[in-house]
């Protein structure tokens, strides 16, 4: 009962809800008219056949035979006041039975229903709200992104243009606001002017369209929008767009960078001021086979192992671990010490001639294409699309599901494989495909939603990069640039002050990496970073940690230190 008031004030606030119970009650009129009448006329007819009776009991008659509930107690003994009962009884089942409750459902009942909808969907924030991240648009990305921002205790709103919409979205869980998107008015019911950020993930006119009507009202509120074609990226910025991405093309660049036979051993990943974080395929390498105590990484290259990537499953390192063929290394070190971890782990098994493979000829496989150039490795797309083709020598047309396409393609050759497509189902379905054809090959592919990631390591991918990811952990770092630092799959570098239990202990007896499973990367000890810090160095009260984890790992270390 407590939201019938704002029911009933969407209700009559909309014109069409106003002029549909004017028609109701011009109909409710009609009929009272029509039983006036009808009363009236059965006192005529009553007082003719020599019989009297009361107003009430004319009025009762009229609604009883109207309604149909029969005769019974009183009736007509002429010709007359039966034909008269009959002309009653037949507009009683039109009027009454029929038309009224149609009626009343359409002009009445269903504006109602509607209002009740329209009242649970917001139009403006609340005052006080501020410091929030509005969401423009509704897919991956978005979900993805509104994860993160509830991990991190972040306020956000995504924006609706449809009702019907809005209203999925609530029944979700999602925090909503109704209002279009080209329009100032609703951006200021969003109170834009405190926002902390507003991110435009529509196709690139409407985001132009909204970076415009927000500088309107927001000057200096920051804007981050994703740009499908090359030429959007500088209309973008012109029209006041603080941070442009092209999120297709990171994913392919990032993808091709991570393949085998490249020139850098390792991927750069993230960074932290002087600190850099890259992961490194053991694919194919003499690291596979042993334990991290024999590999003597740390002494020859100054390089930290900080985690371990397996089919999609990230473990932190123990001196017993051993490398297989499917890890991937994550490293913690400086712009140096990666140097020299490339020149410790020299060439790889890979002929130089030998292709990489790329399922998928749109965006993200063309982008894939443009680092592998840079690194001076050969590719080859399969796309069925014969427009799209650009290269005759390097594109072959067919169906990547067709065994003779591959053959043809160089499956049986190529270092890689990358799967581009945008449909996950189909992603999953040539993963299994390629790894039954190739059983050591490197598969690495894309996955459209993050829930798919698992499925496809279990169906034999060795890296699943996440568009929804990628993006999302992107935005995120822009929010928090000096506390967090998102990086694949749910890795995250984050700041904190020195929890008081450590003070006085050193790393090696700290037990962070045991109890939390974070591994601390970085010290910053008065104005500088000491990185991958002395495991026998004492903790300051005054230090600063910066550590490495996943979001499960970070939010146990804070409960577990919550004054941090």
């Amino acid at each position: 009962m407590k939201y019938l008031p704002s029911q009933l004030v969407f209700l009559l606030q909309d014109r069409r809800a106003r002029r549909n119970i004017r028609s109701l009650a011009e109909f409710a009129l009609f009929l009272l008219v029509m039983v006036v009448i009808y009363s009236y006329l059965f006192h005529v007819i009553m007082a003719h056949e020599g019989r009297d009776f009361s107003a009430i009991t004319g009025l009762y008659w009229t609604l009883t035979v109207m309604s149909t509930l029969g005769f019974g107690d009183i009736t007509f003994h002429s010709d007359l006041g039966k034909l008269f009962s009959i002309v009653v009884l037949l507009s009683g089942i039109i009027f009454l039975l029929v038309m009224l409750p149609f009626t009343f459902i359409q002009f009445f009942y269903a504006p109602w229903l509607e209002a009740q909808n329209k009242s649970r969907v917001p139009r403006d924030l609340p005052a006080e709200i501020g410091n929030h991240v509005i969401i423009t648009c509704y897919d991956p990305i978005a979900i993805a992104l509104v994860q993160r921002l509830k991990q991190y205790g972040h306020e956000y709103v995504l924006l609706a243009s449809e009702m019907q919409q809005a209203l999925d979205l609530v029944d979700q869980g999602y925090k909503v606001l109704v209002g279009e998107l080209d329009d100032s008015e609703t951006y200021r019911r969003a109170h834009v002017e405190r926002a902390a950020l507003v991110v435009a993930l529509n196709d690139d006119m409407k985001n132009t369209s909204i970076v415009y009507t927000v500088r309107e009202i927001a000057p200096r509120v920051p804007i981050v929008a994703n740009a499908d074609l090359d030429d959007s990226v500088d209309i973008l910025a012109l029209a006041g767009c603080s941070h442009v991405f092209q999120f297709m093309n990171m994913l392919g660049r990032s993808l091709a960078r991570r393949t085998l036979g490249a020139r850098t051993h390792a991927n750069v990943i993230g960074r932290f001021e002087d600190l850099v974080i890259a992961e490194a395929p053991a694919m194919r390498t003499h690291l596979v086979g042993k334990s991290i105590r024999r590999l003597g990484l740390r002494p020859a290259t100054g390089i930290t192992i900080v985690g371990l990537w397996n089919r999609g499953h990230f473990t932190l390192p123990r001196p017993d671990t051993v490398i297989e063929s499917s890890t991937v290394l994550v490293l913690a070190g400086s712009e140096a010490q990666l140097a020299t971890y490339g020149a410790y782990i020299g060439e790889t098994e890979t002929p130089a001639s030998a292709p990489a493979l790329i399922l998928g000829g749109g965006r993200v496989g063309k982008a894939a294409v443009g680092t592998l150039r840079e690194q001076g490795m050969a590719w080859r797309i399969v796309e069925k699309n014969p427009r799209i083709s650009e290269e005759e020598e390097n594109y072959i047309v067919g169906s990547a599901a067709d065994h003779q396409i591959l053959i043809k393609a160089g499956i049986e050759t190529a270092p890689s494989v990358f799967i581009t497509t945008h449909n996950d189902d189909v992603n999953i379905y040539l993963t299994i495909y390629c790894r039954r054809l190739r059983p050591d090959i490197q598969i690495i592919s894309r996955a459209t939603l993050d829930r798919n990631i698992n499925l496809l390591h279990a169906a034999g991918a060795d890296l699943v990069m996440s568009h929804a990811s990628m993006a999302a952990n992107t935005i995120i770092n822009i929010l928090t640039p000096d506390r967090v630092l998102m990086l694949t799959e749910g890795l995250n570098i984050f700041r904190c002050r020195m929890p008081q239990p450590l003070v006085g202990k050193d790393l090696l007896t700290s037990g962070i990496r045991e109890s939390t499973g974070c591994s601390v990367i970085a010290i910053f000890r008065e104005g500088s970073q000491r990185i991958n810090p002395d495991p026998t160095e004492t903790l300051a009260a005054d230090d600063e940690l910066l550590m490495i984890g996943t979001a499960a790992s970070e939010k146990t270390f804070v409960e577990k230190y919550p004054d941090t």
